[in-house]
């Protein structure tokens, strides 16, 4: 049997690449995998809302085959890749006639689709599922929002199933060693007994980077041995224009997109990581996964994409106008008890590790896949 990979990869700077170059590794253990073939018995492929996975999208479509949706939205996906009238045409294609004037509005309003709720209700998956055999989840709640794809009693695909497989988690070569993670923190101005906090990946509206670097700024206040680490370019120009007096506060450290050597550093060299999602698109964090991995304490938003949680093993931040105060409750408790980051990032990293393993992942894929093969 020979597999068909087909995702971006390294060095493409998105989480789905690296997910991707792992799995690829781990899928080889397995049998024969192969990087874009022209022929396959069975095809993999990748799909989320960057603009790499435009051809991918569209040979999903002509070549069908088991499809992974990192994002469980592909709402701004399509916005980025179809002009007026074919999304329009593409929004009645999934919804029905009656949305018409809605596709019309959100077209026009879609500089906020970063943050609007709305974009995030429409998934706009029809297309997609109408091709695939079986479609791969990370989470419950993308599993949910592939159930609730309207069809009509004609043309509901049949035997379409969502398979959750647990985001993979895979370590470091080799964990930095705590002279490693000093030297880090030297370099980034921060001493050597303060709590680091970090916000790392793509800082887009839904990361709720606004709220983290207000609620760190009330904290720095109160607990001058604080600070916070920035890292990541950002995809909204808006957001960085917004954020730009925040940045340049005490205490907050700056970084662009890190580079996988670095990121590694970064992410021993810190002690909790703030990594919120709100409006959620379905996905799993890659970041959260590797930090909970490596027994760091991570704030997440409360919500169904990460209620495979153990309720001990991350710091759960309530959604909407409670966000605010849970949060700075979170951080407050974090630097001030110690022992309760600890105890909640060993207890991140044994969930991790038993439920997120790459080899776990990489047999059932296999499994999948076989199931699947032409």
């Amino acid at each position: 049997m020979t597999v068909g990979f087909y995702s971006p990869l390294p060095p493409a700077r998105t989480g789905v690449a690296d997910y991707a170059a792992a799995l690829l590794a781990e899928l080889r253990r397995h049998g024969n995998v192969e990087v874009a073939p022209r022929r396959c018995d069975v095809a993999l492929y990748h799909l989320g809302n960057n603009a790499l996975h435009a051809g991918i999208y569209r040979q999903a479509l002509e070549r069908p085959g088991v499809v992974v949706l990192h994002d469980a939205v592909l709402h701004h996906f399509l916005l980025g890749q179809l002009d007026e009238a074919a999304y329009i045409e593409e929004f009645v294609y999934n919804y029905g006639e009656w949305h018409r004037s809605m596709a019309a509005d959100l077209w026009r309003g879609r500089a906020a689709s970063g943050a609007e709720s709305r974009y995030f209700e429409f998934p706009m998956l029809r297309r997609i599922l109408e091709r695939a055999p079986a479609v791969v989840v990370h989470n419950a709640e993308a599993a949910a929002i592939v159930g609730r794809t309207p069809w009509s009693a004609a043309d509901a695909p049949v035997g379409l199933r969502p398979v959750e497989i647990p985001h993979l988690f895979q370590p470091p070569a080799e964990i930095p060693s705590e002279a490693a993670d000093a030297r880090y923190r030297q370099r980034l101005g921060v001493d050597a007994g303060a709590f680091l906090f970090g916000v790392f990946g793509h800082l887009r509206e839904s990361k709720r980077l606004i709220p983290a670097l207000e609620t760190f700024a009330e904290l720095r206040r109160e607990n001058p041995r604080v600070a916070l680490l920035v890292a990541g370019d950002f995809v909204s120009t808006d957001l960085e224009r917004a954020a730009a007096t925040l940045l340049g506060s005490a205490g907050v450290v700056r970084r662009p997109y890190l580079r996988e050597d670095e990121f590694w550093l970064a992410a021993a060299a810190v002690d909790a990581c703030i990594n919120l999602r709100d409006p959620s698109a379905g996905e799993t964090s890659g970041i959260a996964i590797r930090l909970m991995g490596l027994g760091k304490p991570v704030l997440v938003t409360d919500s169904p994409a990460v209620a495979g949680f153990p309720e001990d093993a991350c710091v759960r931040i309530e959604r909407g106008a409670a966000e605010r105060e849970s949060l700075r409750q979170s951080v407050r408790l974090l630097t001030l008890a110690n022992g309760a980051a600890v105890g909640i990032g060993q207890r991140g990293a044994k969930h991790v590790h038993k439920r997120h393993g790459i080899e776990l992942a990489g047999t059932r894929y296999w499994e999948l896949l076989c199931e699947y093969c032409a």
